[in-house]
């Protein structure tokens, strides 16, 4: 079965509302969609969502890399070629991520499909359903409230909210949601690098009793090894997203001293399944949690996340909600999402299918 013909589309896809963190507010996003097809007539599909702040990987960057001429190379390939076209795209498309994660996650989703298998059960599947959080950016504290009810009404019991504003403002809205949600609902923040060492201190001591599952990236990504002398129980309390693209960086968050109790997981940081699969390895030696996280995307890239995380036994938590902020997709299936659970849908590949 050898690959015939390579598609990529550029979409713009507007957001549900305009979303802010702690470098940036936006309300559209630009997703490009790759279709993989062979001589059989079997389709693959993969999406990317660079993130230029995360990774340096501009819209235009991406763009280019996933042109005809860069992705010529695969025409006329085998599929059982899989590990040896999945370096080949590693090696030509490093310096583009999310480019790498559509491009290799099309080749697994073709693989998966021409062994009539759900990804996650070609992978080897270590987990079946698990709840997602849902995120709350930066607001004031009336509309925090309110879309947390949003949410609760809708099913979900795992919040994220988005911190980065003063440290005053940090506390009161982790403080106020807790007793507004009260004890049954799981409440994770994000703070997108804005505290130095001597701020995430204090607002851990602020909201000791707000019982957070833990603190995403609250250093400076540079600063990892700031994150390494903080007290044992504060770096328990961290989950390392921007400090960490890669495999390498896994293992550099991880040794001599891990700088943090969870590792997030992004297949547009990382490069895709391959690299996400070689992170989940290092999380295994070190015995470190993994969450795994997304941007703005496409139900077609958010499935290949979920397929991936349930293949891996360190796996603990879910942050895959970027499709749920997109007014419109290209794609549906993938994955079922039943008060805030994800599960897979069974169907060969990613399971997902275009419009």
């Amino acid at each position: 079965m050898r690959i015939r013909s390579i598609q990529v589309t550029r979409e713009n896809f507007p957001l549900t509302r305009p979303y802010t963190i702690a470098f940036e507010s936006t309300d559209a996003v630009e997703n490009f969609i790759v279709r993989l097809g062979t001589d059989t007539g079997l389709l693959g599909l993969g999406a990317a969502s660079p993130e230029a702040m995360v990774t340096g990987e501009t819209v235009e960057a991406c763009a280019l890399a996933l042109s005809q001429e860069r992705l010529a190379w695969l025409d006329g390939r085998e599929l059982n070629e899989l590990g040896e076209l999945t370096a080949e795209v590693r090696r030509s498309l490093s310096a583009s991520p999310a480019a790498q994660a559509a491009v290799d996650m099309a080749l697994h989703d073709l693989d998966a499909r021409r062994a009539g298998l759900p990804l996650v059960e070609r992978l080897g599947r270590r987990h079946h359903h698990l709840p997602t959080s849902i995120t709350i950016g930066i607001m004031p504290l009336d509309a925090t409230l309110r879309e947390a009810t949003e949410y609760l009404e809708r099913g979900f019991r795992v919040l994220k909210l988005k911190l980065g504003s003063t440290a005053e403002e940090d506390v009161e809205r982790t403080i106020r949601l807790r007793e507004h949600v009260g004890g049954n609902v799981q409440l994770r923040v994000d703070m997108n690098q804005a505290c130095s060492a001597p701020e995430y201190l204090a607002f851990l001591a602020a909201t000791r009793h707000c019982d957070l599952e833990f603190v995403e990236q609250p250093l400076p990504a540079a600063q990892l090894d700031e994150m390494r002398a903080l007290p044992e129980a504060a770096r328990a309390s961290i989950c390392i997203d921007e400090a960490m693209l890669d495999d390498a960086d896994a293992e550099r968050a991880c040794v001599p001293v891990p700088a943090g109790r969870v590792l997030n997981v992004k297949l547009m940081k990382c490069g895709g399944v391959t690299t996400a699969l070689r992170i989940a390895a290092v999380a295994a030696r070190h015995g470190r949690e993994l969450m795994w996280g997304c941007m703005d995307e496409s139900r077609i890239s958010i499935a290949a996340a979920l397929h991936t995380a349930f293949a891996c036994e360190r796996t603990r938590y879910l942050d895959l909600d970027g499709s749920l902020d997109l007014a419109r997709d290209v794609a549906e299936g993938g994955f079922l999402l039943e008060d805030g659970v994800m599960s897979l849908t069974g169907q060969p590949g990613l399971g997902v299918r275009l419009l």
